[in-house]
């Protein structure tokens, strides 16, 4: 093998190598940013409020065996983000809470369930 050869070899080895530990070091990025969904024993709906742009809320109804508490966050643009009531639903029942943003925002970006 020629000095030539193996300087090659080293250098694709290493490429290989680094290509490698960057794609690790990106899926362990990726799981650790994974974002929240429903609290574990809610099912939930979360919309805008038909006629209002400004009026999220989150319908939930508790399917497991202990009472849970929730609430709806509002994440409201330029304004500041909002919380609607917290609601505590016993097994089986539903409820909503309800939340809106400032007037002088652009309106609801995203709505999320908070246990």
């Amino acid at each position: 093998m020629s000095m030539r050869s193996a300087s090659r070899a080293v250098l694709r080895n290493a490429v290989v190598a680094g290509a490698t530990a960057a794609l690790a070091v990106l899926a362990t990025s990726a799981t650790a940013v994974t974002p929240l969904g429903t609290p574990p024993g809610l099912s939930c709906e979360t919309g805008k409020h038909e006629i209002d742009d400004y009026t999220g809320y989150a319908l939930c109804r508790n399917n497991g065996t202990t009472a849970q508490t929730f609430w709806v966050h509002l994440v409201c643009g330029w304004s500041p983000d909002v919380d609607g009531e917290h609601v505590t639903l016993d097994p089986g029942r539903s409820g909503q809470s309800t939340a809106h943003c400032a007037g002088l925002g652009t309106g609801i970006g995203e709505i999320s369930v908070q246990p």
